[in-house]
């Protein structure tokens, strides 16, 4: 139950207080991201320099999971190169599929409590939108 409730408290903050959603003026690269099923709709930008992740922000609508997962995810990448943000995008997408180890969940910190979303198939897209976005950006950038 304490999980539940950390999962609840997690989500709920990042969903109505995101600190990354908004415009990143100064982004060196910006991708959509989409989830057709629910409507979903999120337009990440990074500012990435010398292979870092510096800053980064998104816009865009859709359900509690979607939002508060990108902004957890921003969270923990801004400041991390671009190779160390695809590993935690891996391991996140491997939590998803139940496939990652406790040692690895807690890797993603705050991002583990979504762990459980991997119970509920119809809001799996939802919960890794952000984070194929980002997988998907960092893979054309430089």
């Amino acid at each position: 139950m304490a999980n539940n409730t950390f999962y609840n408290e997690v989500l709920t903050d990042h969903n109505l207080y995101p600190q990354y959603k908004g415009t990143l003026e100064d982004a060196t690269c910006a991708l959509e991201g989409v989830n057709p099923s629910c409507g979903d709709d999120i337009v990440l930008q990074l500012k990435v320099e010398n292979g870092v992740i510096v800053d980064g922000s998104f816009e865009g609508d859709g359900c509690a999971i979607s939002q508060a997962s990108v902004d957890i995810m921003l969270d923990l990448i801004i400041g991390k190169t671009k190779e160390e943000a695809q590993h935690l995008s891996d391991l996140f997408l491997r939590m998803i599929k139940g496939e990652a180890s406790d040692d690895e969940i807690e890797e993603l910190e705050e991002a583990g409590a979504l762990k459980d979303v991997s119970h509920m198939p119809s809001r799996v897209k939802c919960a890794v939108l952000g984070w194929r976005t980002m997988s998907e950006m960092l893979g054309k950038t430089e």
